[in-house]
């Protein structure tokens, strides 16, 4: 650890609160750049929240001179794929073209560090014969969500070649679950996630799950994906972290567990803990959606040091419920 700053840019947001909380512990010291558009206040439990845009310029150069900071983590991006389907020049705007900003302000002031929140969106839809996505697997991204994270790669791969600037881009796949102290959570509205979905429903807060697609060639014929606790992709955007401060050369990783569980079995899970059935309907097919989206871990294993201490769909699943019952508690139980 140094005497350095980090800046979290979407820091009060569901996966980058859960990263500041982490940094916190360890006694980082953080700045948190969020416009609360999609974030919470309540959920920087770290660290000095400032309200503002990633994309301007001025208040980034500001910061980085005040706080002296030398690493960003940038979280901040609008993630809604169908909204994005439907708005594509929204989504290139803030996640396009405030990072290009972002990493203009990065290379102005010579930051060493930059830690980039991606997607398995950028494989589009994989036709891989061993039904994992290898991060050398071409990137054809299907929306412009996809595409918008993509692009941010690129220009962040081609900065790192031509300054002092070293990178780590993860890959996420599905991210599920709440903080295991029950401190923060996934506190997004009318939320598309399908295990926050799923534990909304079970305790009454949407009347029922839709299932798209009962057709696919896969075991029970709903689609597979590779769902990862928060906390766990939280520690690993720690561990890239120290990788980088050890002298670790730029790179990219998916970040998932290697194994994919399906809708169906996402279903049972809830059931299970819940302890009654959850209402469902089926739906036909979603167009764009792949069968199986599941990441291959190989690199990132023999990258980082980083071991998943909560690869366990029930416990995924237990930690959603809890946080749920947190919001009701609090008065976040309208439907």
């Amino acid at each position: 650890m140094t005497n350095k700053a980090i800046l979290v840019t979407g820091g009060a947001g569901y996966i980058g609160s859960h990263v500041v909380k982490l940094l916190g512990e360890r006694g980082e010291k953080i700045i948190v750049l969020d416009d609360l558009s999609t974030g919470n206040e309540d959920a920087v439990l770290f660290g000095e929240l400032v309200v503002g845009k990633t994309g301007d310029m001025e208040l980034v150069e500001k910061l980085i001179k005040q706080h002296d900071i030398d690493t960003v983590i940038h979280f901040a991006a609008h993630t809604i794929v169908p909204e994005s389907v439907e708005n594509p020049l929204k989504y290139y705007a803030n996640n396009t073209c405030s990072t290009r900003n972002l990493l203009q302000v990065c290379q102005d002031n010579n930051i060493a560090n930059f830690i980039f929140s991606s997607t398995a969106a950028t494989y589009g839809i994989p036709d891989n014969a061993d039904n994992a996505c290898h991060e050398a697997l071409p990137t054809a991204p299907i929306n412009a969500y996809g595409m918008s994270k993509l692009m941010s790669e690129a220009m962040l791969t081609d900065l790192s070649q031509a300054c002092p600037l070293k990178h780590v881009i993860l890959r996420y796949f599905n991210v599920a679950g709440s903080d295991p102290d029950g401190r923060i959570g996934q506190s997004t509205k009318n939320a598309t996630l399908l295990i926050k979905v799923a534990a909304e429903v079970a305790l009454g807060k949407r009347d029922q799950l839709y299932v798209f697609g009962t057709d696919y060639p896969t075991p029970d014929g709903t689609g597979v994906r590779d769902y990862i606790h928060v906390t766990d992709l939280a520690n690993a955007h720690l561990s890239s972290l120290d990788y980088l401060r050890e002298g670790g050369d730029s790179t990219l990783m998916n970040c998932g567990y290697g194994h994919g569980f399906s809708v169906r079995e996402v279903i049972d899970s809830v059931n299970r803990v819940h302890g009654s059935p959850i209402k469902v309907i089926e739906k036909p097919r979603r167009a764009g959606d792949p069968p199986s989206l599941i990441a291959a871990v190989d690199k990132i294993h023999n990258t980082l040091e980083w071991k998943p201490e909560f690869d366990d769909l029930d416990k995924i699943v237990e930690t959603s419920l809890s946080w749920e019952k947190t919001l009701m508690a609090r008065g976040h139980n309208q439907k």
